[in-house]
């Protein structure tokens, strides 16, 4: 697995840490921000096939 990184708001890292640890949905931070890129990647995917912007597998 490659490492990346990146700079946040601070504003965008408060919320996120309100997500992450034994009460919220994600184990660390690592595993929230993996799991928005997906989501974001996936919306992306479903706006280019609506435009008819995806090739077919």
């Amino acid at each position: 697995m490659s490492k990346i990184s990146v700079e946040v708001p601070d504003e965008l890292l408060e919320d996120l840490d309100g997500h992450v640890g034994e009460e919220g949905k994600f184990v660390n931070r690592s595993e929230a921000i993996r799991a928005s890129v997906r989501k974001m990647l996936d919306v992306l995917d479903e706006i280019d096939e609506r435009h008819g912007r995806l090739e077919d597998d």
